[in-house]
């Protein structure tokens, strides 16, 4: 049985919502692909499937889903290929890094390098810092709010690491203090949490670590699908991102920035591509973006990940920051208001009008976060992102080693988005749970699970995948 779906605009004003917010939100501001799935109620029926979950994978924008679509018939392998395909196929991925550098505000000679995503990025360039003799020319420098992907890279290097204050200014005035103590060549940082969601000022921390002597590197795979990013005006040396959260499919990456360590850096994949020559004891290594993409390239990853970047930047900035700020003060203002349930930011100073993107990370007293994010999902059709969000040093410090839940959301929400969540967790509160659920490798699922699923998909809860990052 399928019930009916009630419309967003008769959902939201059943739920009192000022007009403005009405106004800037109550539609998604670009259209998305799969934005009317319904998804299966434990309880029988289905809904319209709640995305809470932009954060993790952002769904493709239905522009780029039809670009896609365009350029598939002409998919070939890309680079000394006579063909017309191949032709096509190597003009559509070449100008990929024109459109990306444009995107960013690269500078004319920014080196564009095509990645997995934004962690083989940060290790590709942790493969290129710069030494004399063998020796590095200095420590990375990083602050414990990181995800793992700006974190885990330089371990392997040497390098220092910050406990970020309580207060953003706090935080920068550590991070002034430990550069003048010297010998750090790369300040490591990221744009904007993908826990809480809260902005650094990029162009001040860089500004800062030039001074020092430093180059800097942003980890930009949250802030850039929520703000535009100008690397020349903020003066960053680095930036990272991924496709798979700027509403395009295929999982690509991109580093941008300046040639002169990545020309010289380790190649980041031995093989075909990299190289000028090669023999059987030894190779010449090319430079520039070949150097670090032997193998044969992910050329639809970088070609739709680069159309997505001309849909984002097309948008009125205006009404964009608009649209998401309606969501996110509906939303933490609701979250608020239940009893038992708190809201998580990092820092006290963090302007929630400016230095905020669509992620709101909170907790509900008395219930683990899976647990709830499972509720969420079986009852209400409601899809959210739990536990440490590869962030553990940064959840242990908020008091969370056990994890937390995330709601975030973007050009394809709305505010019904918003209030399904905040009604499910009025109901956990006030109601309690309305069905059985158990833990299956590691996650929580509903005991006696008969919902089906697409023909094509496994019949299953889906643990079978579950993170193995559960302990503490």
């Amino acid at each position: 049985m399928t019930t009916a779906v009630e419309s967003p605009i008769t959902a939201i004003a059943a739920g009192n919502v000022p007009d403005e917010r009405l106004a800037a939100a109550g539609r998604p501001l670009s259209a998305v692909t799969g934005a009317e799935i319904l998804a299966p109620l434990i309880s029988g029926g289905h809904v319209r499937y709640a995305n809470l979950d932009y954060g993790a994978s952002a769904p493709a924008l239905t522009v780029v889903s039809a670009y896609l679509n365009e350029i598939l018939p002409f998919y070939a392998s890309v680079h000394r290929g006579a063909g017309y395909a191949s032709q096509i196929s190597t003009s559509v991925y070449e100008n990929a890094r024109n459109i990306v550098r444009e995107f960013v505000g690269g500078r004319p000679d920014d080196s564009v390098i095509f990645t997995r995503n934004t962690t083989d990025s940060l290790n590709l360039l942790a493969g290129c810092l710069p030494g004399t003799d063998g020796e590095p020319a200095g420590d990375v420098l990083y602050l414990d709010i990181e995800h793992h992907a700006n974190l885990l890279p330089w371990q392997g290097v040497p390098h220092r690491s910050i406990v970020a204050a309580d207060t953003i200014a706090g935080t920068i005035d550590s991070v002034r203090t430990e550069l003048e103590q010297g010998g750090v060549s790369l300040l490591a940082v990221t744009g904007a949490s993908n826990v809480t969601g809260e902005i650094l000022p990029i162009r001040e921390l860089a500004a800062l670590a030039h001074r020092h002597g430093a180059r800097i590197v942003v980890d930009a795979a949250q802030l850039a699908p929520h703000r535009r990013v100008d690397i020349s005006a903020d003066d960053v040396d680095y930036l990272a991102f991924s496709g798979h959260k700027l509403y395009a499919p295929f999982g690509a990456g991109v580093l941008v920035g300046r040639p002169d360590w990545l020309d010289a850096g380790t190649p980041h994949l031995a093989g075909g591509g990299a190289v000028k020559e090669a023999k059987l004891d030894g190779v010449s290594w090319a430079i520039g973006p070949a150097r670090h993409e032997g193998g044969s390239p992910n050329v639809l990853g970088a070609a739709t990940l680069a159309r997505a970047t001309q849909v984002i930047a097309s948008l009125d900035q205006d009404r964009w920051h608009a649209h998401e700020s309606a969501i996110r003060s509906y939303l933490v203002e609701g979250l608020q208001a239940i009893d038992g349930v708190t809201v998580h930011q990092i820092f006290k100073d963090t302007d929630p009008d400016k230095d905020t993107i669509g992620v709101v990370n909170f907790s509900v007293a008395g219930y683990d976060a899976g647990l709830v994010a499972a509720y969420l999902s079986a009852e209400h059709g409601v899809g959210l992102r739990d536990g440490r969000f590869c962030a553990h040093p940064l959840l242990k410090r908020l008091g969370l080693p056990s994890g937390s839940l995330r709601a975030s959301f973007g050009v394809g929400s709305r505010l019904e988005d918003a209030q399904r969540l905040l009604a499910g967790i009025e109901k956990l509160r006030r109601d309690g749970l309305g069905w059985d659920y158990v833990v299956d490798a590691g996650r929580w699922v509903p005991a006696n699970d008969t919902r089906t699923y697409p023909h094509w998909a496994p019949n299953t809860p889906g643990t079978a995948g579950a993170a193995p990052c559960i302990d503490d």
